[in-house]
């Protein structure tokens, strides 16, 4: 069953299931399958992300054995890394593409539709080939060439579209309304954050079940954050863990809407082409990212490009290859830490969330 977050309809879990609810907001799982007042459980690692599956509201149908991405010191930023770039597909789109071409096989879908800038669409079309389903990826004409021909290499149906973000992303919906297949956005989709999740229930479990005081994402559409956060509350709920990590999102400077949402127009201003990742204006879950956000004692940021790029280079110079999109996580700690986000004894995990061999 689904919920609408907004106004309370509710919704079957059917392939004809809209993929928004009637007000215009996205949908979510209506129940939590997470127990509570239960010890964590003994978990089979080899089993992906999918160890957790007793608590997701999907089942597997499909894997390419995604998950337990490491957690490494970073002492020359004074925190750890969760290396999310170490996915199949090299982003942490995986989470939430295995869950989502999963709950498309429960549901008897034949042909996804998804739009997304690179990293979505290779992830979803990357399983859904996995799954033998067909799909189609929406994509910006500009979008990084190694990711285009990434998705193109799959076997689904590219569709290069000029214009902005929010024009990919317009025709992509022309395109589910006109029955071209099942909507596997990662931006609308319940399964797509079920997925996501499991970084919290992840890093918690890598850390003998106790999580840091911060946790700090790039922020686009805002699935890792909103997914994290989720996880995070699940887990606590359950009373494998006793807090939730206060939640940081970090946006590009000038595409930075949480950030004006929270402090002005002003501390979002400027410009940061080289995090083309998360270039978008609208989010579509932008209340329940600000609500993530407030409940959890957090905030949004926003990098510009010149402190990605060098941040950027740092991490290269470090071993650790990420897109530079990827590098405004790291870029953020010394504002977190000047404006007393951060204070100097907090446990930080940042979320490093794209593979450098597809920037």
């Amino acid at each position: 069953m689904y919920r609408c977050w907004s106004c309370g309809r509710g919704y079957s879990e059917t392939a004809g299931a809209p993929w928004r609810c009637e007000c215009g907001h996205a949908l979510d799982f209506a129940d939590s399958s997470a127990p509570a007042d239960t010890a964590p459980p003994e978990l089979d690692r080899d089993r992906g992300l999918w160890a957790f599956e007793d608590v997701l509201p999907v089942s597997r149908g499909v894997t390419l054995g995604e998950g337990w991405t490491p957690l490494v010191d970073a002492p020359e930023w004074d925190a750890q890394f969760k290396l999310d770039y170490l996915f199949p597909t090299g982003s942490f789109k995986d989470r939430g593409a295995a869950t989502t071409v999963s709950q498309a096989l429960e549901l008897g879908v034949d042909r996804l539709v998804e739009d997304s800038s690179g990293n979505a669409g290779h992830a979803i079309a990357t399983y859904a080939a996995r799954a033998g389903l067909d799909a189609t990826v929406y994509a910006p004409a500009d979008a990084k060439p190694a990711k285009l021909q990434a998705i193109e290499r799959t076997g689904a149906d590219l569709v290069r579209v000029e214009g902005d973000r929010e024009a990919v992303t317009a025709a992509c919906h022309e395109a589910v309304a006109a029955g071209e297949g099942w909507y596997a956005s990662h931006a609308w989709q319940p399964a797509f954050f079920a997925g996501t999740a499991t970084i919290a229930m992840e890093i918690a479990a890598q850390r003998e079940w106790s999580v840091p005081d911060v946790v700090v994402t790039p922020v686009g559409h805002g699935t890792l954050l909103l997914g994290a956060y989720r996880g995070f509350r699940a887990l606590q709920a359950a009373g494998w863990t006793d807090a939730v990590p206060r939640l940081v999102g970090v946006q590009a400077a000038g595409t930075a809407p949480l950030v004006a949402a929270r402090q002005g127009e002003a501390a979002a201003a400027g410009g940061n082409e080289a995090a083309d990742g998360i270039q978008i204006t609208e989010p579509a879950r932008r209340e329940q990212l600000l609500a993530a956000i407030e409940q959890s004692g957090g905030d949004a940021v926003a990098v510009d490009q010149s402190a990605t790029e060098e941040v950027s280079d740092r991490l290269d110079r470090a071993g650790v290859s990420v897109e530079p999109t990827c590098a405004t996580g790291p870029a953020a700690l010394p504002e977190l830490r000047e404006r007393g986000l951060v204070g100097p004894d907090d446990d930080v995990v940042v979320a490093l969330t794209g593979s450098g061999l597809k920037a």
